[in-house]
């Protein structure tokens, strides 16, 4: 369940933020400040969307921040940002971003389940605009308990 890599400490509803950059720092530092990584593997998911481009926006302003194990990853985790105004990444079909994902493993195969939960949760149109457009943070986590949103 998504439940159970998710807490209220690793989400942020509505933020303010000027760039991609920035929004990608916002979901890292709630990794950070959780014990799941090491502030590296911040600098390395900002510096993968420098080297590769928007390749992380993997759908309709939803952005999937993440790097390599070995940037830093001290434990599977995920962190939820939503944007109080969108941000561009340079996606052709996938821009203007309001939803960050932050997450990570600390193996190749240590998030997979986690990846597997989110993809089934987000493979409802309704859960994604209910992500998108969360302001409460109990009600985000109720609906990762349940599977559903609101």
């Amino acid at each position: 369940m998504l439940s159970d890599f998710i807490s209220p400490n690793l989400i942020r509803l509505q933020i303010h933020v000027k760039n991609w950059r920035e929004a990608v720092q916002a979901s890292g530092d709630l990794l950070v400040d959780a014990g799941i990584c090491e502030a590296r593997y911040v600098e390395a998911m900002i510096a993968a969307v420098e080297r590769l481009g928007p390749y992380m926006v993997l759908a309709p302003g939803i952005a999937l921040a993440h790097a390599r194990p070995e940037d830093g990853m001290l434990k599977a985790g995920l962190s939820i940002v939503t944007l109080a105004e969108p941000v561009e990444f340079g996606s052709v079909d996938n821009d203007p971003v309001c939803l960050i994902i932050g997450f990570g493993g600390v193996d190749k195969h240590g998030h997979i389940q986690m990846l597997q939960d989110l993809a089934i949760f987000l493979s409802e149109e309704s859960n994604q605009i209910f992500l998108k457009e969360a302001d409460d943070v109990s009600s985000l986590m109720a609906a990762f308990q349940n599977g559903v949103g609101g």
